[in-house]
């Protein structure tokens, strides 16, 4: 009777504990769905500002911006001067 008991305790126990690790591994897995979801959100959110960089940064805006904000303009052939480096090997 009492090993009979012991054995009811111990199958109780197990029980609790198969039903603990579920509900563990269900909040688990939804914590990591969201966490995937976060993930998807700032994927999207990069592209986008990758996407704005490259709009931003495009080179007809920069002189155009460069020759009226800034009043640049290219210089002419006689000022502008080249210069050689040698490589530093050698």
């Amino acid at each position: 009777m009492k090993f009979n008991l012991v054995l009811f305790l111990i199958l109780v126990i197990c029980a609790l504990g198969v039903v603990t690790s579920q509900h563990k591994a269900r909040k688990l897995f939804v914590e990591l769905q969201k966490e995937k979801g976060e993930a998807r959100r700032l994927d999207v959110e990069w592209g986008q500002l990758q996407l704005e960089q490259s709009t931003w940064a495009t080179p007809s805006r920069i002189e155009r911006i460069a020759s009226s904000d800034l009043h640049m303009k290219v210089p002419g052939p006689d000022k502008v001067r080249t210069v050689y480096l040698e490589h530093a090997g050698k």
